[in-house]
């Protein structure tokens, strides 16, 4: 498998809710499904699980913190004040 596809598997991890569920539940078997190499299961089993959590969960508190400012800035162009 190439880097670029265990990369996005990974991002993925860090964005999607459910897919990081099912992966924490049984990650030799998500890791499968994926398409991943034998080496980068075996990679993803001793993943550090705690630290996954804290950087999806850092990630998501960032991306809430941008929301609003696209909002504004979308209403104030509207308003023709940008």
């Amino acid at each position: 498998m190439k880097t670029e596809q265990f990369e996005a598997f990974l991002a993925k991890l860090y964005v999607d809710d459910q897919a990081r569920a099912r992966f924490l539940a049984d990650p030799r078997a998500e890791a499968n499904q994926a398409g991943l190499t034998a080496e980068q299961c075996n990679a993803l089993e001793s993943i550090d699980t705690v630290g996954l959590q804290l950087a999806a969960d850092s990630f998501a508190r960032k991306r809430a913190a941008q929301r609003p400012q696209r909002h504004s800035l979308r209403i104030l162009r509207w308003l023709g004040r940008t």
